[in-house]
Formats: C-alpha cells, sequence, structure tokens
C-alpha cells in the first residue's frame, strides 16, 4: 500500500508550491499540456515560498557588510542570518564556517584551491565531474566504480592503507548519485578515512534536496551543495565545514571583501591582511539573492518536515520504478543493486531507442522533461552500460567518443514539488513509446535530437 493510500493525513500525498506547476507547453502533434518538470536533478524549480521571500526583500537589496545606508545594514543583516540558517540546516559544528560560492561545482574547486601542499587526494570515478575533476593538480588517486556499499568502503580503506601516513590526505565523495540516486554509505566512509587521518568532502548536490545533511551526524569534514537544486535557483552554492584549511590558504578570489587590511610596502610593493573568516574566499560583491534563497529554501524544507518529505518521495520512486518493471525493453541503471536505497533520480536505457530520441518524444509529444546523455559523469555511464548499447534508433547522442558507438542514457528525476500526475504521465508515456513508437519523425540538429518541420 502506497503512502498516500495508507495516510490519514493527505498532506504526505500534497507537493510544496513551485514555480512553474501551471505552465503549459506546445505538443508537436497538437494542443498543449501542463508541463512535467522531470529534470530535478539538473536544476530544481523555485519553491513558491523562496520565490516569494526573494520578491518581498527585492526592493531592500543593497551592497554588503561596508554601506552605512539603511539598506546596506538590512542587507549584511539578512545576508550573515542566511550564513547561521545554512549552519543550521547543515548541523554544522562550533568553529565551521560557511561560505557562500556558485555552485557545488565551485564549492569543490574552492576546496582544491586550499588542500595543502603535498596532499593525496581520493575520488571514485563514480563521481560527477563536479567532484571528479578540480583535483588534477594534486596527487589524485581515483577508485574504480564498487558494486556494493561494503565494497566502496572496502576499496576505500585498501586505497587508504597504501597512502604516505605523514602528509595530508582528503576522500571526496558523493552522498547520492546524479545517475543512479543511489545513497553511499557516507558515515562508513568517513570513518575510513578518518581511522587512515584522512579527512573527506561530501557531494552532498543530490543529497540535501531529498534528506536531512548534518555535518556532525555524518562526521565529515566539509558539505557542498548548490542552491539551484535546492528549490532556489540564484546561482549560489555552499561549502561548509572546518575551517583550519580554509584560513591557512591564501584567497580562492584576491580582492574586496577578502582582503582585511592593504597597505603599501616600503619597497613599493603591496601588503595584505587576509580575513580569517568565510569572507576570505568570497571576494567582491557577494550574490546576496542567492544566498538569501538558500537560507529560505532550508526553512521551507525544515518546516515541512523531512520524515513527510522522504516518504513522500520514497511513494513516487516506488510508482516510477514499478511502471518501468512492467516494460521489460527498459533497463533501470544501478551499482548496487535494484534494491539499493535511492532518491528521486533514475537513469535507464531502452533497447532499440537512442537515448536522445526517446527524451526528445517525451517532450516533444507529452510534454515532459527528463534529459538525456551521460549527465556529467561519463566513467560511471560508461562502466553502467559498457561499450555496446545495443541496437540504436535514430538522433544519436553528441557525447560520443571516436569509434565509439553513442552511449547515452535517459533521467527522469523528481522532488519535493512533483505531483503524482507528472509521475503517472511519465510511466505511461514510457509504455507507450515502447509499444507503439513515436508518432513524429525526429532528426539531429546542432547535437540535439529535435522534431523535424
Amino acid at each position: 500500500m502506497s503512502v498516500c493510500t495508507a495516510a490519514a493525513d493527505q498532506s504526505l500525498c500534497t507537493p510544496l508550491p513551485v514555480l512553474g506547476r501551471d505552465v503549459t507547453v506546445p505538443l508537436v502533434t497538437g494542443g498543449e499540456v501542463t508541463y512535467a518538470a522531470l529534470d530535478y536533478a539538473a536544476s530544481a524549480p523555485a519553491l513558491q515560498r523562496v520565490w516569494d521571500d526573494v520578491a518581498a526583500y527585492a526592493p531592500y537589496y543593497g551592497s554588503v557588510h561596508r554601506g552605512a545606508g539603511y539598506l546596506s545594514q538590512l542587507s549584511t543583516d539578512l545576508f550573515e542570518n542566511a550564513r547561521k540558517t545554512v549552519a543550521e540546516f547543515l548541523g554544522c559544528r562550533a568553529g565551521d564556517q560557511v561560505v557562500f560560492t556558485r555552485s557545488t561545482t565551485d564549492s569543490l574547486n574552492l576546496l582544491a584551491r586550499v588542500v595543502p601542499a603535498g596532499c593525496q587526494v581520493f575520488v571514485f570515478e563514480t563521481e560527477h565531474h563536479a567532484s571528479l575533476l578540480p583535483w588534477q593538480h594534486a596527487d589524485v588517486t581515483y577508485l574504480d566504480a564498487p558494486r556494493t556499499p561494503g565494497q566502496a568502503v572496502e576499496i576505500l580503506e585498501r586505497a587508504l592503507a597504501d597512502r604516505d601516513p605523514y602528509g595530508p590526505a582528503l576522500v571526496c565523495v558523493t552522498g547520492a548519485s546524479n545517475v543512479t540516486g543511489e545513497l553511499w554509505p557516507v558515515r562508513e566512509l568517513a570513518a575510513a578515512a578518518h581511522a587512515h587521518g584522512a579527512r573527506i568532502v561530501l557531494d552532498a548536490a543530490q543529497l540535501a534536496p531529498h534528506h536531512p545533511v548534518s555535518v556532525a551526524d555524518l562526521d565529515v569534514d566539509w558539505i557542498a551543495f548548490s542552491g539551484h537544486k535546492l528549490y532556489a535557483p540564484f546561482g549560489s552554492g555552499v561549502l561548509a565545514g572546518r575551517a583550519d584549511w580554509l584560513q591557512a590558504a591564501e584567497p580562492y578570489l584576491a580582492g574586496g571583501g577578502a582582503s582585511r587590511r592593504v597597505s603599501r610596502r616600503e619597497d613599493g610593493g603591496v601588503a595584505v591582511e587576509w580575513h580569517e573568516t568565510a569572507a576570505r574566499h568570497e571576494a567582491g560583491s557577494p550574490n546576496v539573492i542567492g544566498a538569501y534563497a538558500i537560507a529560505s529554501a532550508c526553512k521551507a524544507l525544515t518546516e515541512a518536515g523531512w520524515d513527510t518529505l522522504v516518504a513522500r518521495e520514497q511513494h513516487l520512486i516506488a510508482k516510477v520504478r514499478a511502471g518501468l518493471a512492467d516494460v521489460p525493453e527498459v533497463r533501470v541503471l544501478s551499482l548496487f543493486g535494484d534494491d539499493a536505497p535511492r532518491v528521486g533520480v533514475l537513469s535507464f536505457v531502452v533497447d532499440g531507442w537512442n537515448s536522445s530520441h526517446f527524451a526528445a518524444a517525451l517532450s516533444a509529444e507529452y510534454g515532459i522533461g527528463v534529459r538525456d546523455g551521460l549527465f556529467c559523469a561519463h566513467p560511471l555511464l560508461r562502466t553502467l552500460l559498457g561499450t555496446d548499447p545495443g541496437t540504436q534508433g535514430e538522433c544519436g547522442a553528441p557525447e560520443a567518443a571516436p569509434g565509439e558507438k553513442s552511449l547515452n542514457a535517459i533521467r527522469v528525476s523528481f522532488g519535493a514539488g512533483t505531483p503524482d500526475e507528472h509521475v503517472d504521465r511519465f510511466v505511461n508515456a514510457v509504455r507507450e513509446l515502447v509499444r507503439d513508437g513515436a508518432k513524429w519523425q525526429y532528426r539531429t540538429e546542432e547535437g540535439r535530437c529535435v522534431p523535424a518541420v
């Protein structure tokens, strides 16, 4: 029995209000339909609460930290209170810093910039490129894809046992895969890292919108996430955690705000004293609205109640999985197996179809927005798909390497703002496309599969 069928409190079945829930889009076959946004893993729609909070503040927007005027002082208080709200949302410890960035990618590049010289970095090949690529100037060990959570811990422990025990080390790991949605054993990986004298950073881009995330409870050293996946798409992100490496390193960006005192030296040069607070890595005029939007989303999710949000999402996941399981031609991708716990992110391939073609038909003929491709996780997708995706339909994917067949998959993702109707329409559309084929002809245009006109 589903959570909605069994629930006495029907609020369990009610999605949080988001922008765009009533937007209609044209169908290539004629008419219009309410758009089903099922690409939350890329960017979630803004919560109505976030939009309303931002709109109410916008007339009072001003520069922060150095303005004497009322609006500047108000904006400074709002910006710093947003930092406190995020720290509470993430369960930060005393002494942890919350640095506002542009995104998860920016946060992890910032951390890569401040790791001490000689730091050994360990990262699984299964990571999103945002956490796979920033460490190229460090001593990096790329770890093979595990096939069970326990194997992930074993692989990491073996790698750490072989490292230089006297130098600094950092483990980077995702909390939930942006491809399969599967939850990773973060606590166990953190324990393994710390047992070998290493630190750990959690890429929570896909975890934070779906589950409570706590620096203290997970015992990680840093957490990175993006506002645009947390229902606050205003160009801001967060890096939160231990302050020592952040304080010891040169600023990520040099400029106003990061500097506490600047003076001319007797030799004609410039002497700089940098801040030791989070401002050290927030040079320039900060994205006040972006930070405020993240704080608003943190409050909205907390007030909605994580137990309710998680239960409702699991209800949607069960619907999607049951629907796809009824279509033999569909193969859902997984590292840890069909029973692995996951968030509302699933990727799949369809026998006889190129995934770009299938996704284009879902959009053009059903008004359903999903994602196709390799999802900025190319090594993981190649591990999951192998080198032969089988029979191809029309419209190839541009990510294929020279001499390689077109490798791509379809990703459906959803969250707190997704109504049941969108999931039901998606499952029915998959069934109809596999059974009856596309109603329209498609062609490749600038690397995308689009309806032929």
